[in-house]
């Protein structure tokens, strides 16, 4: 008769074996794919913070000087003024520092600029009922020196801003034409001045951007008569270069 311990123990190691490849085919088909971590989300682009300078120049486009005023004396003459207003060039530097890195940020600047127009008025002069028409005009060479402060809105690569600053000028009458006339300058003073400012960056990178900007630009005159409103209001129009640090 054939030994039966050993057919058993056969039999035994046959079942352990079908039943340990069953256990590792279920342990692989569960496994599914390896796990991958996921990666780090990307760290945002930063536009347009600390420190930067400036280079910009634009166009002096048009000068608030009142509108036409007629003068009349005791003897009935009278004088009517019709203030021209020309164009004129400004360029300079600025300074400043960008704080923070979030979607509204508040900035500092100096903005130092030369400021250059030429003024004059047309004038109809009648005296004894005889009119005389003539013209004058002179050159006017200024120089601004402003303290803005600037909120930046940061949207990527394009960043308006609005501001406003404050500050001094200094202005001197280089010289001055009166009909067939030309006298040289010489008069000269310094005062008050104050700006609002909007304008807008486009980031080339993130060091550099190109720039454009309006400023609503007023020179007092609490030291001197210049007539009867004191101020001149100021349009300029241009833009730049502006390299953070």
């Amino acid at each position: 008769m054939p030994y039966k311990p050993k057919q058993q123990m056969k039999k035994l190691i046959h079942t352990l074996s079908v039943l340990t490849l069953a256990f590792l085919l279920a342990a692989r088909v569960n496994a599914g794919e390896p796990y991958v971590a996921p990666a780090p989300a990307p760290v945002p682009d930063t536009y347009g913070t600390g420190w930067y300078g400036a280079l910009q120049a634009g166009g002096n486009i048009f000068q608030d000087r009142g509108d036409v005023r007629t003068f009349t004396n005791a003897l009935g003459n009278t004088l009517t003024l019709d203030p021209t207003n020309d164009t004129g060039f400004f360029g300079g530097v600025k300074i400043g520092y960008v704080f923070g890195t979030g979607g509204v940020r508040f900035a500092l600047e100096e903005d130092m600029f030369y400021n250059g127009w030429q003024s004059g008025a047309d004038s109809t002069l009648t005296v004894n009922g005889v009119t005389t028409f003539n013209s004058a005009s002179w050159d006017i060479n200024s120089g601004a020196f402003m303290t803005n402060g600037l909120i930046r809105f940061a949207s990527g690569r394009f960043q308006p801003y609005i501001g406003f600053g404050i500050g001094c000028y200094y202005a001197e009458v280089a010289s001055a034409t009166f009909g067939p006339f030309n006298f040289s300058g010489g008069s000269s003073h310094a005062d008050f001045a104050w700006q609002a400012i909007a304008g807008a960056d486009y980031y080339l990178d993130h060091r550099n951007s190109l720039f454009i900007e309006y400023k609503f630009l007023e020179y007092t005159a609490s030291q001197a008569d210049i007539g009867d409103s004191r101020v001149l209001g100021q349009h300029l129009l241009g833009g730049g270069w502006r390299f953070h640090f």
